[in-house]
């Protein structure tokens, strides 16, 4: 069980340098890189969501308005590759595609995948299984979400490429038939699931909802934003980040209350968006200890690959 007093373990912070590694994030609606103590705006004019790295480092993935764009690392070169309303991106690990999140022939979230190329193609259906093949629904454009964190989060589709290029992660999946909220573990070449949290239906009497995975690089361990309301106060779980040990099956919780959108560096520390000076900040955690450090204002940090 996850209380409030144990997700304050390590709450304090002790401003520090910027980390050397190129990070993108997002403030105020636009996307800046820093590396170090430098930092770059890369866009203007606000609408932008959910940077991430293309594998060799020169390609941002962004949303732009809804859609799935690309622009290179300085910001120029940008590229919109879909027409459809795209939630988060992720990249293969080989750099050729891109997996998006948009609703499914079910009428529930959905994995696509596109060529990172800019080549004209009709997005692929990845998950769910049984929507490969059929029409593509056509959703409606996104409203800029609005309300309290945890309602602008609840229903984020973002989606993450395993490292070894054969599943992805991602909220929903089969198990939506069963659960009010859930997040799965996709094969590709399957199309089986793999169910990693769920909460309210079946036998649990919950409330609440697992988004935005992360992999860790060495693929063993699967992080993302959770969040719980109990049958009572004492099962109530704060937004916060759960890392999952994909062959134990052990969940932990990392960082402290409100953080969310994790990042890794590598397999000691993760980047996350926290609560520090009143607002969203960029902030650096140790996986080991728990010593967060932050490092800019902003949010939905992605780090890019070493």
């Amino acid at each position: 069980m996850i209380t409030t007093a144990a997700l304050l373990v390590g709450l304090a912070l002790t401003p520090a340098p910027a980390a050397p590694d190129p990070v993108a994030y997002v403030r105020a609606g636009d996307v800046y890189v820093s590396t170090g103590p430098a930092e770059k705006r890369l866009t203007t004019g606000g609408g932008y969501s959910r940077p991430r790295w293309s594998p060799d480092g020169k390609q941002l993935a962004v949303l732009k308005g809804g859609q799935l764009w690309t622009m290179k690392a300085d910001g120029t070169g940008q590229r919109r590759l879909t027409t459809r309303a795209a939630a988060g991106p992720s990249w293969s690990p080989d750099g050729k595609w891109l997996a998006f999140g948009s609703l499914s022939c079910t009428g529930g979230p959905g994995v696509y995948r596109i060529p990172a190329s800019g080549a004209a193609a009709q997005p692929e259906v990845l998950f769910p299984r049984d929507c490969r093949g059929e029409e593509l629904p056509e959703p409606e454009q996104p409203q800029a979400a609005t309300g309290v964190l945890t309602e602008r989060l609840r229903a984020d589709d973002a989606v993450a490429w395993s490292p070894d290029g054969k599943q992805i992660a991602y909220r929903g999946g089969e198990c939506d038939a069963v659960y009010d909220a859930c997040m799965s573990i996709g094969t590709i070449s399957s199309g089986a699931e793999r169910m990693v949290a769920a909460y309210g239906g079946g036998s649990l009497q919950n409330r609440g909802f697992a988004v935005l995975p992360a992999w860790r690089p060495d693929g063993t361990r699967l992080a993302f934003t959770a969040y719980q309301e109990g049958e009572t106060a004492a099962q109530n779980e704060p937004l916060h980040v759960t890392e999952l040990d994909l062959k134990t099956g052990r969940k932990r919780t990392v960082g402290a209350p409100l953080d969310r959108e994790p990042s890794y560096r590598d397999a000691t520390h993760a980047l996350v968006t926290g609560q520090y000076r009143n607002g969203s900040w960029i902030i650096s955690v140790d996986l080991a200890t728990g010593a967060r450090t932050p490092l800019r204002p902003g949010s939905q940090p992605s780090v890019r690959p070493r």
